[in-house]
C-alpha cells in the first residue's frame, strides 16, 4: 500500500512528527547527541534561508516533533536534509548501522492559532504526560524550552564532515581526530520564532503564557498521582532497545479548534488527490505536459518506456 499524498499549502504551519526504526531509543538523549541534534537543526534552519521558520522543537528517546512554518513544498527539503544528518551523525554517536527511521514524517497542517496554542502545549508536554519527569524543565533531551523562557537564540555546534574529508592528510589535521573532532565544529545558530499570535506580545508576557501551558500540563500530571521514571533512569536506557509496547493512533489530517476548518480541509485535501491522480494518469499515458496540483511531485518516468514509473 501506497503513502498517502502529502499536499503542501502556498505557506502554512505544519506539526511534523519522526520515529526511529521500530521505536528504538536511537535519540536517548546525553550531552553528545543532544549537541549533535542542535547543531543539525540549527544548520537546517539556517539553510532554509527563510522558507521554514522554527517554532517549537522537542526531542524524545525515539522520536521527535517540530512545530514550524514552511512555504510551498520547502519543508520537504527541510525534512530530508534534517534526517538524512540526524541518522548518519547520532547513528555514529550510538553505534547503530541499520535504518534510523521507522517510516517517513508525518507534516500535520495547523489551521488557526488556537491550534497552533494547542500543538506548543502538546510539545511542552513530553516527557511530563509519559510519566518520564515530574516537571517539563526536567527533560534532558533537547527541547526548546529553554529558550522560549530566555533567549530565543542558542549557539549549537554543527560538525562539518565535508570539512574533515577535505583536511585528511594535510598538516594541520590532527592524527586520529575522529568525525566530532573540534577542528571541524563550528558555530551555527538555532532561533526559536514566537507563534504569530504572540508577536504583538511583549517577551515577558510571551514567557508568562508559556509557563502558563507547562504550569497545566504539570498539573494534570501530578492529578494523575503515576510513578515517574526520572532522568537517571531515562539516561541509563541503552539507545538500541526496543519498546515491548509502542503507542499508536492514526494521523490526522490536520489540526483546528472547528469542525468546519477540518471539513474544509478533507474537501480541500479530497480535491488535491483527484487532481493529481488525474494528472498522473495523463502522464503514465505519455503526456509529459499534464498539470500537476501546485506544490506537488510528478511521478518519475523512464525515458522512452512510458508504462515505467519509478
Amino acid at each position: 500500500m501506497g503513502w498517502p499524498l502529502r499536499m503542501f499549502q502556498e505557506e502554512g504551519f505544519y506539526f511534523v512528527t519522526s520515529r526511529c526504526f521500530q521505536g528504538r531509543l536511537l535519540l536517548r538523549p546525553s550531552a553528545e547527541v543532544n549537541e549533535v541534534v542542535g547543531g543539525v537543526l540549527a544548520k537546517v534552519v539556517q539553510r532554509s534561508a527563510g522558507s521554514v521558520r522554527l517554532h517549537a522543537f522537542t526531542f524524545a528517546s525515539n522520536h521527535f516533533h517540530l512545530l514550524v512554518w514552511a512555504r510551498g513544498a520547502a519543508l520537504a527539503a527541510f525534512m530530508q536534509y534534517l534526517r538524512a544528518n540526524l541518522s548518519k551523525k547520532v547513528g555514529r554517536l550510538v553505534d547503530w548501522k541499520g535504518g534510523f527511521w521507522e517510516r517517513r514524517y508525518s507534516a500535520e497542517p495547523v489551521l488557526d492559532d488556537a491550534a497552533l496554542v494547542g500543538r506548543l502545549r502538546y510539545v511542552l508536554a513530553h516527557g511530563v504526560k509519559e510519566g518520564l519527569v515530574q516537571r517539563s524543565a526536567e527533560w534532558p533531551g533537547l527541547t526548546c524550552l529553554a529558550q522560549l523562557l530566555g533567549p530565543a537564540r542558542r549557539v549549537f555546534q554543527w560538525f562539518n564532515w565535508t570539512k574533515r574529508w577535505s583536511k585528511r592528510g594535510g598538516e594541520d589535521w590532527a592524527v586520529g581526530a575522529g568525525r566530532f573532532a573540534e577542528e571541524i565544529a563550528e558555530p551555527v545558530e538555532l532561533e526559536v520564532a514566537p507563534l504569530p499570535c504572540w508577536e504583538g506580545l511583549g517577551e515577558e508576557e510571551r514567557q508568562l503564557a508559556v509557563r502558563g501551558l507547562v504550569e497545566g500540563v504539570e498539573a494534570e500530571a501530578r492529578a494523575q498521582d503515576k510513578p515517574v521514571v526520572g532522568v537517571r533512569a531515562v539516561r541509563a536506557q541503552h539507545p538500541h532497545t526496543r519498546p515491548e509496547r509502542l503507542k499508536r493512533s492514526p494521523r490526522p489530517l490536520g489540526h483546528a479548534s472547528t469542525r468546519q476548518a477540518l471539513k474544509r480541509l478533507r474537501e480541500q485535501y479530497r480535491s488535491f488527490v483527484a487532481a493529481f491522480r488525474e494528472a498522473a494518469a495523463q502522464w503514465r499515458r505519455g503526456n509529459f505536459s499534464a498539470s500537476f496540483p501546485l506544490f506537488s511531485f510528478p511521478p518519475r518516468v523512464v525515458p522512452g518506456r512510458v508504462a515505467r514509473v519509478l
